[in-house]
């Protein structure tokens, strides 16, 4: 079984059929950023565009989304923002979408106490899973997906404490386009696949035993 993951769209779908195995996938995760402050119509508009592909989508707001974006991914029933789903049996997915405040404003921020208060809210819902992953948009305070260009660290230090404490299988994260990349907190992977228009995805196998993920490019 496999899935594909990626991020921070922006409502640029155009590589999407690029993407190889989309269409084959178990499913397809998006960690946040569908839109850019996009109302329902962008929402609906980026869905289908996935859904075409591949309709078995989970999904959640980033903090470029609206709440009408995060409406729509809800009534679809492909919501995992502060939800835990399960992929397969023994391996959960839990999701944690928004970011905290940033210089811009933007539709989905919360205070950094608020996010830290919802990844223990969620992490506590997901008891019983021998495996978890977790797609958390906002990356981990002081990692290589969390710097920007002039190299200051601008992620989350409950994202981090939170995956140093936890240490789930995999972390899926976004937010910083310019992070692309792999780190490791522990034992667990952090992978930001940055921007889908830059071609980076996640790939995650799962053979009912072991979990394994990688970055990749179109």
């Amino acid at each position: 079984m496999y899935w594909i993951a990626f991020g921070d769209i922006h409502e640029s779908t155009g590589l999407l059929e690029s993407v190889p195995g989309l269409a084959e996938a178990d499913g397809v995760i998006v960690s946040g950023d569908l839109t850019n402050r996009g109302g329902r119509a962008a929402g609906e508009r980026v869905l289908d565009a996935v859904a075409r592909i591949n309709p078995r989508i989970l999904a959640q707001p980033g903090n470029m989304d609206t709440d009408e974006v995060t409406a729509c991914i809800r009534e679809r029933d492909m919501d995992i923002h502060l939800r835990v789903r399960e992929l397969a049996p023994g391996l959960g997915l839990m999701g944690v979408g928004l970011s905290t405040p940033t210089p811009f404003g933007t539709p989905g921020e919360v205070p950094e106490a608020t996010l830290s208060g919802w990844l223990d809210e969620t992490y506590a819902e997901a008891a019983g899973f021998d495996r978890l992953v977790c797609i958390i948009h906002e990356p981990p305070q002081d990692t290589t997906v969390d710097r920007l260009f002039n190299g200051l660290h601008v992620g989350s230090p409950g994202v981090r404490a939170f995956l140093e404490r936890i240490q789930p299988d995999l972390a899926v994260t976004g937010h910083i386009h310019e992070a692309s990349g792999t780190d490791f907190i522990g034992d667990t992977p952090v992978i930001n696949p940055g921007m889908l228009a830059d071609g980076g995805f996640v790939r995650i196998d799962f053979d009912g035993e072991k979990l394994t993920a990688r970055l990749e490019r179109i």
